[in-house]
């Protein structure tokens, strides 16, 4: 699965994804993290209406090995979260960027989402 890196989203050094869809952004952790966590056995979400902060913690994501802290790629407002999870956090495992998305975000500022790395920039970080 390494090397499988989606051209068309953004990237922080903490191994989440961003991927912009119209007004929003949405949030997942990328390959790269749920090969190193193993197997997810449990996320915790934000609640609809939370405020997230770029770099700050918004959620955990708990597998078989170790428990990893979520960090918010941009600053926003929660206006979705992957229910799904709930009851079958491993879609984190089996597809990380589509079913197993975390959070769709309404940004405070579109800008945010340019500053995020680019597929190259990220590439390194997964050696």
């Amino acid at each position: 699965m390494s090397g499988n890196i989606p051209q068309d989203l953004k990237y922080t050094k903490e191994h989440e994804w961003a991927r912009i869809t119209g007004k929003t952004v949405v949030v997942g952790v990328t390959a790269h993290a749920q090969e190193a966590l193993g197997d997810v056995v449990y996320v915790e979400l934000p609640k609809l209406g939370v405020q997230l902060v770029e770099g700050k913690q918004f959620g955990v994501i708990e597998s078989t090995k170790a428990v990893s802290d979520l960090y918010a790629p941009i600053s926003g407002t929660v206006v979705k979260v992957n229910d799904e999870l709930t009851g079958n956090p491993s879609i984190i495992n089996t597809d990380p960027y589509g079913a197993g998305w975390i959070v769709e975000v309404e940004p405070l500022d579109a800008e945010q989402v340019g500053k995020l790395l680019d597929a190259a920039a990220y590439e390194p970080l997964t050696k």
